[in-house]
């Protein structure tokens, strides 16, 4: 299985599709690992070369406790492929690692798609009061380091909302989104230190020139919502999409309407 060497860690990643045609680099979400976006990947690889990886924490990829930044592990992907500049699709933190690479890296990205996503630098948005209960079970779970229930607390909030119950969403997605959470519990003991972008992407924003698709649960946490329409009013070039009935992972739980949306997105922009 391909496995990329970078400073203190060893990236795991895949590739679909043809090299010569238009790239693509899709980062998955914290909550998440690269199978996340199993569902896009034969739609995406018939007209692009699609790249994606597992981020440190993540996956089959493993990692010293060292400090990284997510963007360099992102770039050093590309550079191992041979990809001067992809369009980059980031869902959560992997939105959040997209927009500091297209801030730090203008030359490198083409593109750029956000799920559930904003800048690094964001200020901090008052929680509900369901939300600080619900983060404060992940702390007693952190701090016990009862990883396994931690990983369950953090894709219960994020994947299905925190107005949302279990009960009432599809099945199979909800064990989809466990079983992605799963894998990644198997890191617990692992803490690489990220290394922020200075100045923040949330003072670059404004500067990010490249066509931008960005979007949104319906019911995703409040953070993300705000996120959402501060890059909708920021972003020079920008399309908004807010996907309902959906949290936080609206491409794993309505598969074929964000299929559309973004296969639309990346044909008007000729990416």
């Amino acid at each position: 299985m391909p496995h990329l060497t970078v400073p203190g860690a060893s990236l795991y990643y895949e590739t679909a599709g043809h090299v010569s045609s238009p790239a693509l680099l899709l980062l998955h979400a914290g909550i998440a690992n690269l199978r996340m976006w199993d569902p896009q990947i034969d739609a995406l690889a018939a007209d692009h070369f699609v790249i994606r990886f597992d981020s440190r924490g993540c996956g089959q990829t493993t990692s010293e406790n060292v400090e990284f930044a997510a963007r360099a592990d992102a770039r050093a992907v590309l550079d191992h492929l041979g990809v001067a500049s992809a369009t980059l699709i980031g869902c959560s933190r992997g939105g959040c690692t997209a927009i500091d690479l297209a801030a730090e890296s203008p030359n490198r990205v083409n593109g750029l798609v956000t799920v559930g996503a904003g800048p690094s630098g964001f200020p901090e948005i008052e929680l509900t009061d369901l939300e600080d209960i619900r983060f404060d079970e992940m702390d007693a779970a952190f701090h016990a380091q009862d990883w396994h229930r931690l990983a369950r607390l953090e894709v219960a909030l994020w994947a299905f909302g925190p107005l949302r119950k279990e009960a009432d969403l599809d099945p199979e997605f909800a064990a989809a989104a466990y079983a992605l959470g799963r894998v990644n519990a198997a890191h617990g003991e692992e803490s690489p230190t990220p290394i922020p972008l200075e100045p923040p992407a949330f003072d670059q924003v404004s500067d990010i020139e490249v066509p931008a698709l960005v979007t949104v649960g319906e019911f995703d946490l409040t953070p993300h919502l705000a996120e959402y329409e501060y890059l909708l009013s920021t972003l020079p070039d920008v399309t908004g999409c807010t996907f309902r009935d959906t949290a936080h992972l609206p491409n794993l739980e309505r598969p074929k309407e964000f299929e559309r949306v973004l296969v639309d997105w990346l044909a008007e922009h000729r990416l």
